[in-house]
């Protein structure tokens, strides 16, 4: 890997400003104008970097399209809805989806497509993909979306956001950068000088953590966007990503590469870098504008409530033995606690408009069987 444009921009911010917070370094390996990991390629499937759920299975999509219709009669079945996707990969969830809704005719007519991506070569593979849909646009940010009545879908959005990563030293919190070590390399570090006061902001299992400890927080300001759209403008918006139930310390700041873990800090822009979804805090700053939270509850929990299993035997029924052993194996890799599997790793939050009390899969008052 000698041609590392990023790698070599990056070390010359580093010397003529200073370390780097381990935010800006994310920011920019994924969203660099240029080099960003996000902007330059396709990273999804088998000749790509990563495979998320709706590549695993077309069940993935069409029962987040029954869960969205299960939400749009709870609304009062508006004559007109936006069905926005935050990062839709290559538009294969919104594909199976809508080919579920299909079958409810008033809401496929009401329904508006805003696909909210900045990935010149996912929304490429996207237009491909969804090029019979009617009255569907691309968006750079959510803020571009009109106003109006919307279901929101994010899978596996939230990891990606910038993260700031805080360190516990013997006198304080300090904020984590990245620094050049004597050999050239990238290295981890700390400022100089802690943080004030911020042991007052941490949750109460962090504030006893030992030195060393590392804590991670992302800016409320996405979640809180999406939680004040649906109290104002009614809706719901379903979050998915794997991540944590509880805030906890613990360094999650990863890097992927062709399926493999890899250092984030070797090949900057040539390689996903996430970090793990902290679900008290989305559900925390989702409350604290006023919307009302569902959950969070594990994925495979959810995607049994709302009828997997009875999906993936009707599909088994009818399939040839081989392609229903691939319609299992799908099964056990979406909902699976075990090693490979991501039913427990993967949580679901919702997020509504305070009159909706509950919404599907995500109460134990609310079962599978609702969603269709």
């Amino acid at each position: 890997m000698t041609d590392q444009p990023l790698l070599n921009e990056i070390k010359a911010l580093i010397k003529s400003s200073g370390p780097m917070p381990v935010w800006r370094y994310m920011e920019l390996c994924l969203m660099h104008p240029r080099y960003g990991y996000y902007v330059s390629r396709d990273p999804l499937g088998r000749e790509g970097d990563f495979t998320t759920a709706p590549e695993v299975s077309q069940m993935f999509g069409e029962l987040l399209g029954l869960w969205t219709a299960s939400v749009w009669k709870q609304m009062g079945s508006p004559q007109f809805l936006r069905l926005i996707e935050l990062g839709p990969g290559r538009g294969t969830m919104m594909a199976d989806a809508l080919r579920a809704l299909r079958v409810l005719p008033p809401l496929y007519q009401a329904l508006h497509i805003h696909m909210v991506e900045v990935n010149p070569v996912l929304r490429d593979r996207q237009s491909a993909t969804l090029a019979n849909v009617r009255n569907i646009a691309w968006h750079d940010s959510i803020d571009e979306v009109p106003e109006g009545p919307s279901i929101i879908l994010a899978n596996e959005y939230f990891d990606v956001l910038p993260i700031h990563q805080m360190v516990r030293l013997e006198n304080g919190w300090h904020e984590r950068v990245i620094e050049i070590d004597p050999n050239g390399k990238l290295q981890f570090g700390a400022a100089p000088e802690p943080t004030p006061r911020f042991d007052v902001l941490l949750p109460p299992l962090v504030r006893a953590a030992p030195i060393g400890a590392v804590f991670e927080w992302r800016p409320d300001g996405e979640i809180m966007k999406l939680a004040t759209r649906v109290r104002d403008q009614d809706g719901a918006a379903l979050i998915i990503d794997y991540g944590h139930l509880r805030s906890d310390a613990g360094d999650t700041f990863q890097a992927i590469a062709r399926h493999t873990f890899a250092d984030p800090l070797k090949a900057p822009g040539q390689a996903d870098v996430t970090a793990h979804v902290d679900f008290q805090a989305l559900a925390r700053a989702a409350e604290d504008v006023g919307a009302r939270v569902h959950g969070p509850v594990t994925q495979g929990d959810f995607l049994k409530r709302i009828g997997i299993d009875t999906r993936a035997a009707a599909l088994m029924q009818k399939a040839a033995p081989d392609v229903a052993t691939d319609i299992s194996v799908a099964l056990k890799r979406l909902t699976d606690t075990g090693r490979g599997g991501m039913g427990s790793m993967f949580k679901v939050l919702g997020i509504s408009e305070p009159r909706l009390t509950g919404l599907a899969g995500l109460s134990d008052l609310e079962q599978a069987g609702e969603a269709s």
